[in-house]
Formats: C-alpha cells, structure tokens, sequence
C-alpha cells in the first residue's frame, strides 16, 4: 500500500523521483528494525527494561536536537525529525515506549526496596517524565503527546497506584491544557473542520473530506488493488496517516473488516500474554505494549472515518513511517519475548 499510494503521487504529479523510492526506503527501515529486533531477542526485554531511564535521557536529547538548525528537520511548520542523510529518524516515537517503560521501571524498583509509595516520590517521578511530554507538545506533536500520556493510564491501573495521586490530578490538568490548546489557532482550527468540514474544503477540511469520499467510494469489496482515484492528487500524503481510506476504497467494507479483525486478533493476544504472565514485569510490559499499538490503530481509523478530529496518527505497521516502523517491530519483540518466557514458567510449573 505505501508503493501503491506513493508511487501514484508521484506519476500524477510528473515528480521527478524513483517509483520505488518509498518502498525501498520503508524496506530498508524494516530490515533496520529487523536487525535491532534480533539483538534484542538476544538481550532480553529484562535488560532493555532495567535501561530505559537511561535510554529516555538519550530520548530527551533527541528531543532538544530537532530544534537544532542543520540537524532538525522542519516540514509543515512542525519540528519532529533529525536527518541523517537520506534517512530520517523521529524521536516522539520511541518515545511513545520509553516513557511508559520508564515507568514500569520505577514502580518495579519501588516494589524490589520494598519503599512506599508516597505522593512525593510519586510527583517527582511524573516531574521527570513530563519533560519528554512538554518537548514533544512544543514540536508541536499534540497526537503523539496525548498518546504518550494515555500510555501510563494502564499501568496507573495495573500497578494500583492511588487514584487520589493521579486522577484527580490528571482530570484537573486535562482542563487545564484543554483550555489552553483551545487557545491555539491550529487546534481550534481542527476542531471547527471536524465539526464542519464543509467550511474548509479548500484548506484544513480537505483530507476529510477526500477520506470519506475514498472510503465510501470503495462500496462493499473496493474498486480492486491499484484502482484508487482518490490517490491521484485528490487525498495529498495518502501513504501516511490516511492510508486506510485508500485500503478501505480498493478492498472495500469487506477489506477493512479484515484489518480491523487484524489488529482486534493482535489486541486480545497481546492482553492474554499478559494475563499469563506470572512476574510483573513482563504484564505491566505486555499491557503497555498492546494497549499503544491499539489505541493508535483505534485513533487512525477513527481519524480517516470521521468518527475523530484529525490527530496526525499514524497506523501501526501499515503507514509510511520508517522511525513508527522500526519502534513497533522493536515492541512486538518485546511482547513475544514476554509470550514466550511466560510459555517456559507455565511448562516448568
């Protein structure tokens, strides 16, 4: 689908670029993550989970160098990449795992001394993890911070941390930076085109618009593999956070009910591996995983359907995005790693 979407943009718009370009790329982020995966099945998710603290410290310089002239990327007004000549790496992505992972780790130090869990050491902990947060918003990446900070919901739960430490806190701040986003001229502007989209079609409203058009276009079994119209200038960046309306207009309904049972197939195993596991780390690891990858399916389709306001999310595993690739192959390692050292504690028992 990323050749198919981006290959036409290019043939419809005489740009002077390889066909292949997007494939070879996206192939060569997935051999990158490959690679990475099989040393970290090597290594175990336990260690990578012991250095997450360390490793999100490396994440926040990431962070402060995209705003960096020369090393920073800036596309649309936005700062989110690092260039390394003909590849990109966007560091709100792995983000989105170290952040929650970190976490997890620091719950588990707590428990392993035995330390109790006070507002205090709990505030502070949440002071440290809010500063990839304030990075990734000031990109801006409102998405990716929303998301980011979802993650942690799960483990709130799961490690039952008190609700009078987080939720009321957490609710307070929502309307708090709920009032403030509204105040930005962007947000409000997304907002009034997901309410009207009509008043825009033109501008902000166009991707909606043109997604709809797609999907319902594609009718109960598609136009057939390579059959979009809208694909061609009509739905601009169609490889990117809009790719399931072109997949919706070429598979049709029948096609997306398939991906979608896809990623509700990945979701309930993901919860069952974690339901299995015997220690902590590997439900707490299982949980977050799952959950992240869900809830970004769950926010895309809900973006290209019209059901959400557009977040600029991508579609784990199937949109263009070579970092997103590359982080997600690196957590679905992790989740088999769980899967399968709970396999071995249900044998050996």
């Amino acid at each position: 689908m990323v050749f198919n979407t981006s290959s036409a943009d290019i043939l419809d718009r005489c740009l002077n670029s390889s066909l292949h370009y997007a494939l070879i790329r996206q192939g060569a982020y997935a051999c990158v993550g490959l690679i990475l995966a099989f040393l970290l099945s090597r290594i175990g998710y336990e260690h990578l989970l012991r250095f997450s603290p360390y490793l999100l410290v490396v994440g926040i310089v990431f962070l402060l160098l995209v705003f960096v002239p020369k090393i920073g990327l800036s596309r649309n007004g936005s700062h989110r990449w690092i260039g390394i000549g003909h590849f990109t790496f966007q560091p709100s992505e792995l983000i989105k795992f170290l952040v929650p992972m970190t976490f997890i780790d620091w719950v588990l130090r707590q428990k392993q001394m035995d330390t109790p869990m006070t507002f205090k050491r709990f505030v502070k902990m949440m002071a440290f993890l809010s500063i990839p947060l304030i990075l990734v918003m000031k990109e801006p990446d409102n998405g990716a911070t929303a998301i980011i900070g979802a993650s942690l919901l799960p483990i709130f739960f799961i490690a039952k941390i008190p609700l009078r430490y987080w939720a009321f806190p957490a609710l307070g701040l929502l309307l708090v930076a709920g009032t403030v986003a509204y105040q930005l001229p962007y947000v409000r502007g997304r907002l009034n085109v997901y309410l009207h989209p009509e008043s825009d079609l033109k501008g902000k409203g166009h991707q909606a618009y043109q997604a709809k058009i797609a999907a319902g276009s594609g009718g109960l079994t598609g136009r057939g593999p390579g059959g979009s119209l809208q694909k061609l200038t009509y739905l601009p960046e169609a490889q990117n956070d809009y790719i399931a309306a072109i997949f919706a207009e070429e598979f049709g309904f029948l096609g997306m009910l398939a991906l979608i049972i896809l990623y509700m197939t990945f979701t309930y195993a993901g919860f069952a591996i974690a339901l299995r596991c015997s220690n902590a780390e590997g439900c707490y690891l299982a949980v977050c995983i799952t959950f992240l990858i869900a809830l970004q399916a769950f926010l895309n389709l809900g973006v290209v359907s019209g059901l959400l306001p557009s977040k600029g999310v991508n579609l784990p595993f199937f949109s263009q995005g070579g970092t997103s690739l590359v982080t997600n192959i690196l957590a679905l390692t992790m989740l088999l790693g769980v899967g399968r050292k709970a396999d071995a504690q249900t044998n050996h028992s």
